[in-house]
């Protein structure tokens, strides 16, 4: 039964790492994509959602990270061929699952339980992420604070309206969004929830960040946030950055407490076809976006919110 009250609704994406085209640059190309993604799957969602794009919220943090924003015009031509594209090639297929990939998971996942052995990780790309989020978690000049803020001053304002809010993480923009959540709940006693926390290509899951997320050193009751209705984690074939593709296994102490609803991982079968001139990106953000995978859970989200209870 409805509550007779009109719930607005809020998109939060929390984007990430490396520079970023100007945030009004970067949202609108995000915002193609989710709405490709979602009518592949729902066109009709897709046309109320086209109407509603102020709903959708990109926190900025990148340019305070990074000191500097990206050109779009390397990657524009890329996201058009992307959304030409209605599914993965043969050879996307094959190239996101080949030995080379398969090799490489396996000598992540030995670097992440010994974390001394990263130095000798041999893709330069993952190096160069696991330094970046090190820069996060030892909040040098309390940088991640500064990033967080932009995260929770929003939340803040969306939950104080009474929004129904899909927060979606990609990359280590979940673990900003996560610790956000934590901060909010736990630090600031703010009552307000999210009804679903969408994680793509997130590393979550590994041991490497799971011991650094705010609260993993707390008691049980406080380790982890009570503000997520549902958590959909969505992973793409082949993403090393989504090391470890299954959170629920990590995080089911939340269930167990009555911290989250439902928490479900959808990873067999889900591929990531982004291209550009360096060839396969099977984690790039536009590339989720467009999948059905990820289309569903937004359009899901969006029918439930219609008239929330």
């Amino acid at each position: 039964m409805s509550d007779g009250v009109h719930h607005s609704r809020t998109i939060v994406f929390v984007p990430g790492k490396n520079p970023k085209p100007h945030p009004r640059e970067h949202r609108a190309q995000l915002w193609r994509c989710l709405l490709e993604g979602v009518r592949r799957v729902d066109p009709d969602v897709a046309g109320e959602m086209e109407a509603a794009t102020d709903d959708f919220r990109l926190v900025a943090w990148n340019h305070l990270f990074y000191g500097h924003y990206k050109s779009l015009e390397r990657d524009l031509p890329w996201i058009d061929t992307l959304l030409r594209q209605p599914g993965p090639t043969e050879d996307d297929r094959n190239l996101a699952d080949n030995w080379r990939r398969r090799t490489a998971r396996s000598i992540y996942q030995v670097a992440d339980a010994l974390p001394f052995l990263i130095p000798l990780v041999p893709t330069r790309a993952i190096r160069e992420a696991i330094t970046e989020t090190a820069r996060y978690f030892q909040n040098r000049d309390g940088i991640a604070d500064r990033v967080r803020e932009k995260a929770k001053g929003l939340l803040r304002s969306r939950m104080a309206e009474g929004d129904s809010i899909l927060l979606i993480g990609h990359s280590m923009g979940s673990i900003i969004a996560y610790d956000s959540l934590w901060e909010l709940w736990h630090g600031e006693g703010n009552p307000g929830k999210v009804d679903l926390f969408l994680s793509i290509g997130s590393p979550l899951g590994m041991h490497y960040v799971r011991k650094r997320l705010l609260g993993a050193n707390a008691s049980e009751d406080r380790r982890y946030p009570g503000n997520i209705r549902h958590w959909i984690n969505i992973a793409a074939v082949g993403d090393l950055t989504a090391l470890d593709q299954g959170i629920e296994n990590d995080f089911h102490p939340m269930l167990t407490h009555g911290h989250s609803l439902v928490i479900r991982d959808e990873y067999d079968g889900v591929y990531n076809y982004f291209r550009n001139e360096e060839g396969l990106n099977v984690h790039r953000s536009y590339g989720y976006l467009v999948n059905p995978f990820v289309g569903r859970a937004i359009a899901g989200w969006w029918r439930q919110s219609s008239d929330r209870k």
